[in-house]
């Protein structure tokens, strides 16, 4: 599953200061909102616009001070105040990562901000909803697809939805004694891009009351890399007490030691300086190396693009890029066996779940098998139930027997896959290329009828599909509202408008009882039901067993042993 982490972001879309809140806030934060365009944020006002759906938007809005020069790899900083009204009429830039495709260096380091939607209404004490964006932690943004906006879902869940930056890549995650001064525990921890997340949380728990939102109403949801974030704020003691509901979507279960961080960053550190030419030879970099000094100062100095020319990008731009240090402050030493031991500070009711063929696409971009061969289906069913099994079957049995862990709701995201009959909602032969890959359930939950950004989005989006997709989509968000409101998707699920969803019942690890929802279509109408089967990695490898002649299976380990962030061979 380590290599799933590194591999884990919308690929899809290729297709488709640890310092607190002010001592005190001016009494116009403290009253909170009035219902118009301006909302008076501790750190000055800002401007709103009109946006889809009848709702106001909040662009750029900083969270914490730039993150560059002497705070680069350092906590984020409460933003300083500003006079005035702030107003920005368009989303700030990504963090500094590689563009899909191109190889081209985008973004800036200045990237701490996020943005707010809620109705235009004079309501106050709105469920907050936020958004973390995927990418492996090494690209995308709160706004990379128009699907990532918030408009339809503030509308229709009468909520706040805020989606949120964060440092990427190197400038997010990077340990290294040279960058370790001793001030502050976390600014030495290089958890940078997971502090990033905290800060915009205190900043919701301080702030959002003057966009109408209930600080004390908070779900934090992720997608991919989002989601591997998203499970490790369960284990986070900064984290404690500043979300009270969580949402994790085909995320991963993966951390990295603080040794093998440091050995990484080390190797990026000698193909920095051979690359500007400071080292002539490996003795020449040892020495620069031994000097802390120095090379904090040629660190810190040398430019973000520099710094990123010394990874190699493949699909979507990522970068083999470690994250989620087990650094003993930020998260714990222990990684994820806190989940174990059940002295996790994060217990808050949890959605977790994936899609039923996770790896198609990751198949797909490599190019290579076709996606007609038998090696292709196999691999990427097995790999696609190896996924569900280390990352959502397995987590919520471990969550699901801790005393005080809240209800763990399951599901599986299966609209795209083809049924018995070889059936797919998808045109042409979508079904069998990508079916219901990875992210494909992201405009299902949020509720944005568009796949714009994507090469094939309206290939798979269709007039013939639509009165399914409208349907499935509908109940996913009643569930999820109602979810976020209460941390139970069921109560508020079949209130108002709309027919009486199935009743979704929490993980239970007792054998034969419901494990999890699926989300599918049958037709026009949606297809939802619950699922008794549990995967296990010992079972499915006996299913690969059972199922698969020795060639094919000696064929499809190996394609599932390949490294998913290599280059794709695809375009």
């Amino acid at each position: 599953m380590k290599r799933l982490a590194a591999a884990a972001l919308p690929l899809c879309l290729l297709l488709v200061s640890c310092a607190g809140s002010p001592a005190s806030l001016p009494s116009a934060a403290r009253e909170g909102w009035d219902g118009g365009p301006v909302a008076h944020t501790g750190y000055g006002a800002v401007l709103g616009q009109a946006d889809e759906d009848g709702t106001w938007v909040w662009k750029a809005v900083p969270f914490a001070q730039p993150p560059v020069g002497e705070l680069r790899w350092k906590a984020p900083r409460d933003p300083q105040p500003w006079s005035g009204v702030r107003s920005r009429r368009r989303f700030a830039p990504p963090a500094v990562q590689y563009q899909p495709l191109t190889g081209q260096i985008l973004g800036t380091e200045d990237c701490l901000y996020l943005n707010v939607w809620r109705p235009a209404s004079y309501q106050t004490r709105l469920p907050v909803y936020v958004w973390i964006h995927g990418g492996g932690n090494s690209t995308g943004s709160a706004t990379y697809v128009k699907y990532y906006r918030g408009h339809r879902l503030a509308a229709a869940g009468n909520l706040v939805f805020v989606s949120v930056n964060y440092r990427l890549g190197p400038l997010g995650w990077f340990s290294h004694p040279a960058l370790r001064e001793g001030r502050s525990p976390e600014d030495d921890s290089g958890n940078f891009g997971t502090l990033d997340i905290i800060q915009a949380l205190r900043w919701i728990r301080d702030n959002i009351a003057a966009f109408g939102g209930d600080p004390g109403t908070v779900l934090i949801a992720g997608e991919s890399a989002g989601a591997m974030n998203v499970l490790s704020l369960l284990t986070c003691p900064a984290a404690a007490g500043l979300f009270h509901r969580a949402v994790i979507q085909s995320g991963v279960v993966s951390t990295t030691s603080p040794e093998q961080a440091e050995g990484r960053a080390r190797r990026a550190i000698l193909r920095l300086l051979e690359k500007n030419g400071l080292a002539r030879d490996p003795r020449q970099a040892e020495e620069l190396l031994a000097s802390p000094e120095r090379l904090r100062a040629f660190l810190r100095d040398c430019s973000a693009r520099q710094l990123l020319r010394c990874y190699s990008p493949g699909p979507s731009g990522m970068i083999d890029n470690p994250s989620l240090i087990t650094d003993g402050t930020v998260l714990p030493a222990e990684g994820y066996a806190a989940l174990e031991r059940g002295d996790y500070p994060g217990k808050v009711p949890l959605i977790i779940g994936s899609n039923q063929e996770e790896m198609k696409v990751f198949l797909y971009l490599a190019g290579s098998p076709s996606w007609r061969s038998p090696e292709y289906q196999a691999a990427a069913r097995f790999g696609s139930e190896r996924w569900k099994a280390e990352a959502v079957d397995a987590v919520a049995r471990r969550l699901s027997a801790v005393p005080g862990q809240p209800p763990v709701y399951a599901y599986l995201f299966g609209w795209g896959a083809r049924d018995q009959r070889g059936e797919s909602p998808l045109p042409g032969h979508w079904g069998e290329r990508l079916g219901s890959f990875h992210s494909l359930e992201i405009p299902f939950f949020l509720g944005v009828e568009t796949t714009e950004g994507s090469l094939v989005g309206t290939m798979m989006f269709t007039r013939a599909n639509r009165p399914g997709r409208v349907a499935l989509a509908s109940a996913m968000q009643r569930y999820l509202v109602s979810f976020l409101r209460s941390g139970d998707p069921n109560l508020e699920s079949s209130a108002g408008a709309g027919a009486l969803l199935p009743f979704w019942a929490p993980w239970s690890n007792a054998a034969g009882a419901p494990k999890c929802i699926l989300f599918d279509t049958r037709g026009p109408e949606a297809d939802i039901r619950l699922l008794d089967r549990e995967l296990t990695l010992e079972g499915i490898e006996a299913a690969m067993r059972a199922e698969l002649s020795p060639e094919l299976l000696e064929t499809t380990r190996a394609i599932l042993a390949r490294p998913l962030t290599g280059p794709t061979r695809r375009r």
